[in-house]
């Protein structure tokens, strides 16, 4: 697993080896905010294992205020959707000496609220609000992953996104309000193991075989809005983030 803190990171870790058992559990440190570390990071992996059967996209961040990341780009587009996209390209190498490879991108049902992808104004340089400029990040990360899907399919590998649900982490603490309403807001929220149970779904069942290009909810396929899967999106989103990350350079 990869962190952005190696204190916490290497806690984690050592926790669930003693939960299961196993020394079979390895992490890797980077900033995924940051393009380059996204680089180094796939660097590692490729040097350390040389093959993936499975890659799971969860970074995220919502940030209350505009930040900017070392790249100059908005922080929540870059960590939640650069990253995504750039470190799953220079991965693909691994995945397809991998065992039914297997791409796992962490959406939100968040892209309701975000709406399409502003390509006019990517950065939010116009004007940015937390919550749906995240909701947009999310929109990405679901036409990112059908547009994957389909560049991916004749190598086999499956790419496949999620809503994992509302979870009462400590995603948001960073927002000022959200410390206000944080107690009643988690009246109807879900833990975290109920909130993993999508991903370790789509990323191990055999229910899922073969299927790519998919949304789910609750472990089962659910139309995103028309927005979040319109081809020509996909396809310019795809152009645009290519040149952010400098992809093939």
């Amino acid at each position: 697993m990869q962190g952005r803190d190696p204190a916490k990171t290497e806690r984690v870790t050592n926790e669930l080896k003693r939960e299961t058992g196993s020394e079979k559990i390895d992490f890797l440190v980077a900033d995924l905010s940051s393009m380059k570390a996204v680089r180094g990071l796939a660097e590692q992996v490729m040097q350390k294992y040389g093959r993936l059967d499975v890659l799971l996209n969860n970074a995220g961040a919502m940030n209350p205020k505009r930040e900017v990341t070392v790249d100059g780009y908005e922080r929540t587009f870059a960590t939640n959707h650069l990253a995504y996209f750039l470190l799953a390209n220079l991965l693909v190498p691994a995945l397809k000496k991998g065992d039914r490879p297997r791409i796992v991108n962490v959406a939100s049902r968040a892209h309701k609220s975000g709406g399409p992808v502003d390509f006019d104004d990517l950065m939010a340089e116009r004007g940015y609000k937390g919550l749906k400029h995240y909701g947009k990040s999310k929109t990405a990360n679901i036409l990112f992953t059908v547009e994957l899907a389909k560049r991916l399919k004749a190598d086999g590998i499956t790419v496949n996104c999620l809503h994992p649900g509302f979870v009462a982490s400590d995603f948001l603490s960073k927002g000022g309000l959200w410390k206000l309403i944080k107690p009643i807001a988690y009246l109807g929220a879900i833990d975290e193991v109920e909130g993993a149970k999508t991903s370790i779904y789509l990323a191990s069942s055999p229910e899922v075989e073969g299927v790519t290009g998919k949304y789910f909810v609750k472990c089962r396929p659910e139309a995103p809005m028309p927005y979040a899967t319109d081809e020509a999106s996909a396809k310019r989103l795809w152009e645009v983030s290519e040149e952010l990350t400098n992809l093939h350079r």
